[in-house]
């Protein structure tokens, strides 16, 4: 059976994206865009940067 090696699951549940949400004012699809671009451990950080920016 092939498994990912190396590939780490960045995906956020429901409850992570509303928690991110709710802190950062970004929408939760858009926190769970951020965490699969970014790593769901800077996922939090960059949705600061994405409405600092935006």
């Amino acid at each position: 059976m092939a498994t990912k090696q190396g590939k780490k699951d960045n995906r956020l549940s429901d409850k992570e994206a509303m928690h991110i949400a709710e802190t950062t004012d970004v929408s939760p699809g858009q926190a769970k865009e951020l965490a699969e671009k970014h790593g769901k451990d800077n996922a939090e950080k960059e949705a600061k940067n994405f409405k600092a920016e935006g």
